[in-house]
């Protein structure tokens, strides 16, 4: 791929995927009512893997080496903690706040990103971090000034989301991000079905209804396996920070 092409073309995907994740919270609201938050993973990711997979083609033969393993699963592993640790934040929480708290991973990047690289932070970055802990408060607390369950577990999501950004740019550059992000699914699938298997009912009567199925299918390709490729297509020829603000 034409490195200048791909720079030109890194922030516009990344709005895209942020675009696609916006309309995903309402979606994903309302399908936990109907599947449970493991399982609900379990087939987002899934097929996040099998259709990033089938694009990847000849990737396989020429491209592929046994270090993709252990460095989709150190992705895969962060992925899938962000997103479990969200999900079951928005159960208990409402979708605006689930999203807005959600991105408080943005201001997180530059600090972390500083630990992993030695790279400073500049006066914006925490100019940011003050704004966004302020919104936080007017968004989050109640009126007693107490946050609930769901918006602690959101926060925290926001660590896993901000070190998933962090380790996608330790572990990327030389790599090709296509089956890089096979791995990254795969390793998060494979949480996934050991979770929803120990711990929920799988959700069979659910499969039955278009009403779960419609919804289900948006999430699973675009909020998912679009999403997250452009995502991860966008950060590689973008610097982290400005990544994570985009999104």
């Amino acid at each position: 791929m034409d490195p200048v092409l791909m720079r030109r073309l890194a922030k516009p995907l990344l709005f895209l995927a942020a675009f696609i994740w916006g309309t995903s919270f309402f979606i994903m609201k309302n399908t936990l009512d109907a599947v449970p938050v493991l399982w609900l993973l379990t087939f987002r990711f899934t097929t996040g893997a099998v259709l990033v997979g089938l694009l990847c083609g000849r990737k396989w033969r020429t491209r592929f080496t046994p270090d993709y393993v252990w460095r989709g699963a150190v992705l895969g592993s962060l992925l899938f903690a962000a997103y479990a640790v969200q999900t079951f934040g928005l159960v208990g929480t409402t979708p605006s706040k689930n999203a807005f708290l959600t991105a408080v991973y943005c201001v997180i990047v530059p600090f972390l990103y500083w630990a992993a690289a030695q790279r400073r932070p500049d006066r914006y970055n925490i100019l940011a971090a003050l704004l966004c802990v302020t919104g936080v408060g007017l968004v989050s607390l109640d009126g007693d000034l107490s946050v609930n369950a769901g918006d602690v577990l959101t926060l925290i999501c926001a660590f896993f989301y901000a070190a998933h950004i962090v380790a996608v740019a330790k572990v990327s550059p030389e790599k090709d991000i296509y089956l890089l992000t096979v791995f990254q699914f795969a390793f998060a699938a494979l949480y996934a079905w050991a979770g929803g298997a120990l711990f929920e009912n799988f959700p069979a009567q659910a499969f039955l209804d278009p009403a779960v199925c419609l919804p289900m299918a948006y999430l699973c390709v675009m909020a998912t396996t679009v999403a997250l490729l452009f995502q991860n297509v966008g950060q590689v020829w973008s610097d982290p920070a400005s990544a994570s603000v985009i999104l």
